[in-house]
């Protein structure tokens, strides 16, 4: 049966296919649809299908980088006001130093606190300005002598001034008056205290920074 159906394909005449039996007919339908199909699909559709999935990974890709974004907006806002929130309060605290019209008294009080605790001052002598971003430093060479007790007392009554000092220290030695007497310092030897401290205040609103010199100084 299938060697006569073998003959039967090979008798076929494919100039006058009306004459196939219905079987035939339907498998050649068949595989001529799926040949056209086929042409089309390796012509028009591989590429757009090609072009598909390149447009699909681009859409997650932003996708991603467009939740990326969104979530980087939502928390500006808040930085924002954070950032904001620290600017006041480094104001408030540039705010408790000195100003510019206040520096002058405040190192007549430096020194009278000097002389009050029973410090002999051999040398105070202020130094020019020096101009920092939000601030500026003034330096003071100095040279007390005095007790341990006196130092101390002095180091107290500055930080009681009515306006916050920062006094910080460069080159800074403390050795007994007398270097002939050897050992160490003892509360009651007399202690020689020498070198630099600085001083510092707040800038005022038209005073220039140091970050705005070098651009101020360009354009003359």
């Amino acid at each position: 049966m299938s060697r006569a159906k073998k003959m039967a394909i090979k008798d076929l005449n494919f100039q006058n296919t009306g004459s196939w039996p219905q079987e035939y007919k339907l498998a050649f339908c068949g595989l001529v649809v799926l040949f056209v199909v086929g042409l089309a699909w390796w012509f028009f559709a591989r590429d757009k299908t090609e072009q598909l999935e390149g447009l699909e990974r681009q859409e997650n890709e932003l996708r991603a980088e467009f939740e990326t974004k969104q979530g980087r907006a939502a928390n500006l806002e808040p930085l924002k006001l954070q950032l904001a929130q620290m600017e006041q309060q480094l104001q408030q605290m540039l705010r408790q130093l000195p100003s510019k019209t206040e520096m002058p008294d405040l190192i007549v009080d430096i020194s009278q606190t000097a002389l009050a605790t029973g410090l002999s001052t051999e040398l105070f002598q202020p130094g020019a300005e020096t101009p920092k971003e939000f601030y500026a430093e003034k330096p003071i060479s100095l040279r007390m002598v005095g007790s341990y007790h006196q130092f101390g007392a002095f180091v107290s009554g500055v930080a009681s001034l009515p306006r916050v000092v920062i006094l910080t220290m460069h080159d800074i030695s403390l050795k007994p008056r007398n270097a002939a007497n050897g050992g160490g310092i003892r509360r009651d030897m007399p202690l020689e205290l020498s070198g630099t401290v600085k001083t510092y205040r707040y800038l005022d609103e038209e005073e220039p920074s140091a970050a705005a010199a070098p651009s101020t100084q360009g354009g003359r």
